[in-house]
């Protein structure tokens, strides 16, 4: 694979930055969505985040419905609907109506984590009980309900997701383990690793999809991607600003910590704790940066290393106008067109 073959999308966290309202936040990502589209970029995902002030995403289908209005060609979705929360045929309902009204380009990315903390998902579900069982029975039921398969026995032989749509959101199992890439492979979907929260053994878990994997209605052959955080700007200098303020903020959140992204002048002259510089040096790993040849390389032999032929930039800056000309520069480095954008049938 060279770096011309490859794939660029962006997962949008929708941050909220220190004296940002969620309100700013949100406008930035239909500003982005928009931006994306017309640069060429593949797909535009949203994340579920709840009773987190920092991050304004907590209805990742609300805000879909707008962002693929308001863009013409890119593929919008969800990274990801944490099905754990919800009940399986509300979320296929949920993205069979998306589907009608964009078809050929509507994502339904899934995931299995909280998205907060526990005390928060147990009230977005008081049923959930957090069990491997409980979310392959969803994810089954789920598969079924948007291709209206009928299993004997199950309860899709009295209940069917509506509207009936003539097409299928791309099923997306996200995961930052193994396990659950063991579930989109047997059950045929495909598979995003979160190296921006794992860095570690993502590409012999992608390999062990690959190798595993298992037609389906859904789709015919294994597809996998992978996400890191990216952070590109025109200078060494830049770069190093915006990566050294994304590495304090990882330090903050592990502290616990729910705090926006402050400046880099407010946090130049911090002083790292030896156990902090520790995690510095994992975090590192999880955090793309620099001027854009230097991105380039380093995201292809990420590519290369996967397997892959897409990357999922996920990109948080303190200023605005450096998350929106980090994905600029990212694709002018890699030449994108939005002719290179599967278009939306019918």
């Amino acid at each position: 694979m060279n770096h011309s073959s490859l794939r660029l999308s962006i997962l949008d966290q929708s941050p909220v930055r220190q004296g940002g309202t969620a309100r700013q936040a949100i406008l930035e990502s239909v500003e982005l969505a928009q931006l994306a589209d017309r640069l060429g970029y593949s797909r535009y995902w949203v994340s579920e985040h709840h009773n987190t002030p920092t991050l304004a995403g907590s209805t990742p289908e609300v805000l879909i419905a707008h962002l693929a209005g308001v863009t013409q060609r890119i593929r919008v979705g969800s990274g990801g609907v944490m099905l754990p929360h919800y009940s399986a045929l509300k979320v296929a309902e949920n993205f069979r109506m998306l589907e009608t009204l964009f078809p050929g380009r509507i994502d339904l990315g899934i995931g299995r984590a909280p998205g907060s903390d526990r005390l928060t998902a147990s009230v977005l579900n008081p049923a959930n009980t957090f069990t491997e069982s409980d979310f392959i029975e969803q994810l089954m039921d789920l598969s079924r309900y948007l291709t209206d398969t009928v299993e004997p026995d199950t309860v899709q032989e009295k209940v069917r997701a509506t509207p009936l749509a003539a097409t299928v959101p791309e099923l997306w199992i996200l995961s930052s383990s193994g396990q659950s890439g063991l579930f989109a492979a047997y059950l045929g979907m495909a598979f995003s690793f979160a190296h921006f929260i794992n860095p570690v053994g993502g590409p012999q878990m992608v390999r062990m999809y690959q190798d595993r994997f298992k037609p389906s209605a859904h789709l015919q052959a294994p597809l996998a991607n992978v996400a890191i955080f990216v952070l590109c700007a025109e200078t060494e200098e830049k770069s190093h600003q915006l990566h050294e303020s994304m590495a304090l903020q990882m330090v903050r959140l592990e502290r616990g910590e729910r705090v926006p992204m402050p400046p880099y002048e407010e946090i130049k002259d911090y002083q790292y704790t030896p156990a902090e510089r520790e995690r510095l040096a994992y975090n590192w790993q999880r955090i793309i940066s620099g001027t854009p040849q230097r991105v380039k390389q380093q995201l292809t032999e990420l590519a290369q290393q996967y397997g892959v032929e897409e990357v999922v930039a996920v990109t948080i800056t303190y200023d605005f106008a450096d998350r929106r000309r980090s994905y600029e520069l990212l694709a002018d480095v890699f030449a994108l067109t939005p002719a290179s954008i599967s278009t939306a049938a019918g």
